[in-house]
C-alpha cells in the first residue's frame, strides 16, 4: 500500500514541487483539503480529499474538515502495536506517514493595526496545530513540516532512503513542529492579552471576571476586573453612584489599607479603638483623623488638607450615620466606604446621586488573601502585605528629651499613617489628626519640606514621622526650625548618632522603632 502524505497548508510556497516529488518519486498518495487540494488539482496532480476520505462533509465554513477519528487516528497509531493494528483494520482506518502542515496567517493578520475582532479570531487555526501535534507525539511513525524551508531537505532524506538518518529527521522535525504551535499560541495569548488586557496573567487562572471597566488610568487605557465575590472588594455592595473607575479602585484599596490601622468594625466604640476617617487622593492619604465622634473625625480629617480633598475618597472605620453623612454633603468626593451606612444617612447622601458608596465588611477583608501582587515587564512580584501591628514595647528612645504622654500618643498615630504614604514618606501630626503629608520625593528632606510647609504653623508642637532612616541630620534641623518636639523613624543608617546629637542639641525627642515601611 502507497504511503500517505497529507497536505494543509495556508503558505502554498515550495508546495507544487514538493506534491510533485512525493507522487512520482516516492510514490505517495496524496490526501488534502479546501484551497491545498484545489491548487493541486489546478496543475493535474491527483488528490484524494479529506472529506472523500473520511465520508464527512467539510462543516462549519470549513472549521471542522481534518477533526476526525480516520485522521488522527491514521497519524497517532503505533506502527508495532498489535492492539493499533487491530484497531485499524476493525475501523478500517489507514497509516498516514507524512503531514505537511503550515498554520492561518495569524500573526500577519493581526499585524494590520486596524484588525477586527472577528477576523483575528476567524484566523486561529484549530485542526492544523492538532495535526502537527499529533504528528509530533508519533515522530517514531510520522513526519511533519511545518516550514516550506524544510521540503528539499526532507526530500533528500527520502532520496537516500537511510532508515537511520530519517529517524533522526523525524526527532529534529518535531521539535520545530512545537516550537512552531508554541509560539503561534504565544503570538494568540498576547494579542488576545492586549485586547482583554491581563487575560495572560497566571493569577487569573483562580480569579473570575468581575467587569470591564470603563478604562484603566487613562482614557485610552483598556481595563478589566477579575475578583473573588467573596473576599475583599468583589464582595463589597456598592449602594448608589457610577461605575467604579480603575483609579477609584486604586484609591479605595490605598484608603481601606489605611483606615484598618485604626480599627475597622461597625461595632467601634469609645472603649475599643475610635472612630477615624481617612482621605485619599491618588493613593496617598491627604488627611486622616482619629475622634470620639464619627462626623468629627471626618471633619477633622477633611480639614487637615481641604485643597487635596476635594475629589478625593473616603474612608470611614465605623458606621456612617446622620451627622457624618452631613459633613459629606460639604465636599466633593468620588466615593465613600465604611463598614455600613444607616438608612436616614443614605437618604441624606442619596441627593448627590454620583458620589459612589460602598459598604465593605470586616469579614470580606479578612477573607482577603494577604498577599500583594503587582506586575512587571514579563513577570510578576508576590510580597506579603505590611499590615502587622507596631508595638511601642519594641521602640527605644536614645535621644536625652522624653516624649510627654501626649505626643507619645501622637507618635503612635504617625507611625500607622506614614507607612501608608508612598517613600519617601513624611507625616506631621498633632492631637491624632495629619497636618502635613509629604509623599514619594526623590529625597527625604524635600518630602519633610512638603510636610511641613502643609502644616504651617500647625506644626508647633507637632511630631514628624518618616518611614525610612535619616542618612543626615538635615531633616532634624529642619523640623526644629518649624518647632516640631517630636520625631519617630525607624533608625538603622550608619549616621544615626547624628541625628540623635542633633536632637539632643536642639531639644527634641526621638523614638526608633527598629523597623521601616517603605511603599513603593
Amino acid at each position: 500500500m502507497a504511503p500517505i502524505a497529507l497536505l494543509s497548508v495556508s503558505n502554498k510556497e515550495g508546495l507544487l514541487p514538493l506534491a510533485k516529488a512525493l507522487l512520482k518519486d516516492h510514490g505517495f498518495q496524496i490526501l488534502s483539503s479546501g484551497g491545498t487540494a484545489k491548487l493541486l488539482e489546478e496543475h493535474g496532480l491527483q488528490v484524494t480529499r479529506v472529506a472523500d476520505f473520511t465520508n464527512s462533509p467539510e462543516i462549519l465554513g470549513g472549521r471542522v474538515k481534518t477533526l476526525h477519528p480516520k485522521i488522527h487516528g491514521g497519524i497517532l497509531a503505533k506502527r508495532n502495536d498489535q492492539s493499533h493494528k487491530a484497531e485499524l483494520k476493525e475501523h478500517n482506518l489507514s497509516l498516514i506517514d507524512l503531514v505537511v502542515v503550515n498554520l492561518y496567517p495569524f500573526q500577519k493578520t493581526i499585524d494590520d493595526p486596524n484588525v477586527q475582532w472577528d477576523k483575528a479570531i476567524e484566523n486561529i487555526d484549530i485542526g492544523g496545530p492538532a495535526m502537527i501535534r499529533a504528528a509530533a507525539k508519533n515522530h517514531a511513525n510520522v513526519s511533519v513540516l511545518t516550514n516550506p524551508n524544510q521540503y528539499e531537505s526532507f526530500l533528500e532524506v527520502l532520496s537516500k532512503d537511510d532508515k537511520n538518518l530519517l529517524e533522526e529527521t523525524r526527532k529534529r522535525l518535531a521539535v520545530e513542529a512545537f516550537e512552531c504551535t508554541s509560539s503561534y499560541d504565544i503570538a494568540i495569548s498576547k494579542w488576545m492579552g492586549r485586547e482583554i488586557p491581563t487575560t495572560n496573567s497566571p493569577w487569573l487562572k483562580v480569579l473570575p471576571h468581575k467587569q470591564s471597566l470603563r478604562y484603566g488610568e487613562n482614557p485610552h487605557q483598556k481595563a478589566t476586573w477579575y475578583s473573588s465575590p467573596s473576599k475583599g472588594w468583589g464582595n463589597a455592595k456598592q449602594l448608589q453612584g457610577k461605575e467604579l473607575s480603575t483609579n477609584n479602585l486604586l484609591d479605595l484599596e490605598a484608603a481601606i489599607a489605611t483606615i484598618r490601622e485604626f480599627g475597622y468594625s461597625n461595632k467601634i466604640s469609645n472603649t475599643s479603638n475610635k472612630p477615624a476617617a481617612v482621605v485619599v487622593k491618588h493613593t496617598n492619604p491627604c488627611g486622616v483623623a482619629v475622634h470620639n465622634n464619627p462626623a468629627e473625625a471626618l471633619n477633622k480629617a477633611i480639614n487637615a488638607d481641604q485643597v487635596s480633598s476635594f475629589g478625593g475618597i473616603i474612608a470611614v472605620n465605623s458606621i456612617i450615620g446622620v451627622e457624618a453623612a452631613k459633613v459629606l454633603t460639604n465636599l466633593f468626593i468620588e466615593c465613600v466606604v465604611a463598614p455600613g451606612f444607616n438608612e436616614d444617612a443614605i437618604k441624606i447622601l442619596s441627593s448627590k446621586k454620583n458620589l459612589r458608596l460602598l459598604e465593605l465588611t470586616q469579614k470580606a477583608i479578612k477573607a482577603a488573601d494577604r498577599v500583594n501582587i503587582r506586575s512587571i515587564l514579563g513577570g510578576l512580584l508576590i510580597q506579603e502585605i505590611d499590615d502587622g501591628e507596631s508595638n511601642p514595647k519594641d521602640w527605644n528612645i536614645p535621644t536625652e528629651c522624653k516624649p510627654n504622654k501626649k505626643e507619645m500618643a501622637d507618635i503612635e498615630f504617625s507611625w500607622k499613617l506614614v507607612r501608608h504614604v508612598r517613600s519617601n514618606a513624611i507625616v506631621v501630626a498633632s492631637n491624632e489628626q495629619s497636618l502635613g503629608i509629604g509623599a514619594g520625593q526623590m529625597n527625604r528632606i524635600g518630602a519633610a519640606k512638603l510636610a511641613l510647609e502643609s502644616a504651617g504653623g500647625n506644626a508647633e508642637g507637632a511630631v514628624l514621622a518618616s518611614d525610612g532612616f535619616f542618612p543626615f541630620d538635615d531633616t532634624v534641623r529642619l523640623a526644629a526650625k518649624h518647632k516640631i518636639k517630636s520625631i519617630v523613624q525607624p533608625g538603622g543608617s550608619i549616621r544615626d548618632q547624628d541625628s540623635i546629637n542633633a536632637c539632643n542639641e536642639l531639644g527634641i525627642s526621638m523614638v526608633i522603632t527598629n523597623k521601616r515601611h517603605f511603599l513603593h
